[in-house]
């Protein structure tokens, strides 16, 4: 097993506590509420621009041209594809992206973006991309398991856009690179004693991301 397969192990239940949280299933039916995936994308736009500073810190704390260059790769996924499509589907509700900015962040928010930025301040390179595995490695995850069939097979699915940019062929790259780089880290850093730290860490960050979905429907009553 690779790192990001021995941690979810180690981690199973925060794990599906967030990839099979009740947001992310019926998203998958397509019956979530349009309101809360609407509140959900305004807080993850705003939760975005902080994993953007996260991956600068870590372009900050490569100790190679290859640390340097993965975590870039993670900042252009952020800002060129990911916020455009946010940027993209709140543009259909009216809402320009000085208004989705200018948002205030919610709780769980904050929680969750300054937990990992405290990990890459306060932690090495290895500590940091543990923190934000969750978030980049499991979006793709849960992507490809609401579109079994492929994104095509969505037809008119009310949510098909936000599966299809997670399910498609350059966000899986995206988190495959971000996989194997743990891995190059973990190499390099890492002994059977701080796994146990590493996967507190990586525990952590999932139970933020299944909260994360918990504010959506909470906010909205839903």
């Amino acid at each position: 097993m690779d790192l990001f397969a021995r941690l979810k192990a180690a981690a199973s239940s925060d794990w599906q506590s967030y990839v099979d949280h009740d947001f992310v299933r019926r998203m998958g039916t397509g019956t979530l509420p349009q309101d809360a995936f609407r509140y959900y994308l305004v807080q993850d736009y705003l939760f975005l621009i902080q994993f953007a500073r996260a991956y600068a810190l870590a372009i900050y704390k490569g100790r190679s041209l290859a640390d340097m260059r993965a975590a870039k790769a993670g900042l252009s996924a952020i800002l060129d594809l990911e916020m455009d499509l946010h940027v993209r589907l709140c543009g259909r509700w009216g809402l320009p992206p000085q208004a989705i900015e200018s948002a205030p962040e919610h709780q769980a928010t904050v929680a969750y973006t300054r937990f990992v930025l405290d990990c890459g301040m306060a932690g090495d390179l290895l500590d940091l991309h543990v923190a934000l595995a969750p978030c980049v490695i499991g979006y793709a995850e849960i992507g490809r398991n609401l579109a079994p069939n492929g994104v095509d097979a969505l037809t008119a699915h009310p949510y098909r856009d936000w599966i299809g940019e997670y399910a498609g062929e350059a966000y899986q790259q995206v988190a495959a690179d971000a996989r194997r780089h743990l891995d190059d880290l973990a190499a390099r850093a890492m002994t059977e004693r701080r796994f146990t730290e590493l996967t507190a860490l990586f525990a952590k960050a999932s139970r933020l991301e299944a909260a994360f979905w918990q504010m959506a429907l909470d906010e909205t009553g839903n």
